[in-house]
């Protein structure tokens, strides 16, 4: 079946619009690009760039939005997304590859012009259960620092010695760091967890250091000179876990730092200031003050 992709009052005109369409089919018909067509081209420039695991997860993932394939793309609503993690009747792991995928898709449609705002930045995918969390052993962390000169493994150690989540990380801009006092301001989420001071920790000060020095857009974790987004990230650690034979998430970082801190021997009332948790005695919340001296002296008690 073919589309007619203009019209024309001449053959000359018509011979034109034929060459101007196979030079960049994406310049005429925009509202005609449907979901099936997009991630066709998608997967044709940018899916070869990923990681071959993460390459295979969109793949398995795109098949769960069969429904909306013949639908136009401009067309897609966060509610139809949402509706394709909702019901793929898979576990976490699926479910967060699928909102992935819509990602990727969303942001090569706005390359394109295609859309005005990415619907995807609405969707929300199950938790992984904390049962499943596996914190970091002391050989994989000295592995990370093995390979500290693999691309972005220096984020996996600046997450291990400082709890943050991803959205704290990708969000922290180097006008909320002081290199000289050793100190960060960071922290999402609630109202203990935000704005938080939390000091550098003396083995990272260095990629700390370089990151700061290599910014160009005003954030300490940068993807060519831009601020990260979550699916970015998780690409790059997807692709690294398996170059290094690990199986982590980016939030297990989190339960490692908490759990070397606590076997550390750390202060309970420094856990929860560094977790940005809110202390659960009221003697803690209202009557102990922790200074940044005490919970540096407290994150330091991570020695390896």
């Amino acid at each position: 079946k073919q589309t007619p992709i203009g019209y024309a009052a001449t053959e000359e005109e018509a011979n034109i619009l034929l060459a101007e369409y196979n030079n960049n089919p994406w310049n005429i018909d925009r509202e005609r690009v449907t979901l099936l067509l997009l991630y066709q081209r998608w997967a044709e420039i940018k899916l070869p760039k990923l990681g071959k695991s993460n390459q295979s997860s969109l793949r398995a993932a795109f098949k769960h939005c069969s429904k909306y394939y013949g639908v136009k793309y401009r067309s897609l609503r966060s509610y139809h997304m949402q509706d394709c993690i909702d019901n793929c009747g898979r576990g976490a792991s699926m479910q967060s590859c699928i909102k992935n995928l819509w990602g990727h898709l969303d942001r090569f449609a706005m390359e394109l012009d295609i859309i005005q705002k990415q619907c995807s930045d609405l969707l929300t995918s199950a938790p992984i259960p904390e049962t499943t969390k596996q914190i970091f052993t002391d050989d994989e962390v000295q592995r990370l620092w093995d390979n500290q000169n693999l691309e972005w493994a220096d984020s996996v150690l600046f997450f291990l010695y400082t709890g943050f989540r991803i959205s704290e990380m990708i969000g922290l801009k180097t006008a909320n760091i002081d290199l000289n006092a050793g100190t960060m301001i960071g922290g999402v989420k609630t109202a203990a967890g935000k704005n938080r001071l939390v000091p550098i920790h003396s083995k990272i000060q260095s990629i700390v250091q370089r990151r700061f020095e290599q910014s160009k857009g005003g954030y300490l974790f940068e993807c060519n000179g831009k601020k990260l987004n979550e699916s970015q990230y998780r690409d790059v650690w997807n692709e690294l876990m398996n170059t290094l034979n690990m199986d982590h998430t980016p939030h297990e970082c989190r339960h490692t730092f908490r759990s070397r801190l606590d076997s550390a021997g750390a202060n309970k009332v420094c856990i929860d200031r560094l977790m940005g948790h809110k202390s659960k005695g009221t003697g803690e919340r209202v009557y102990t003050h922790k200074n940044i001296e005490e919970l540096r002296l407290n994150i330091e008690l991570i020695t390896n």
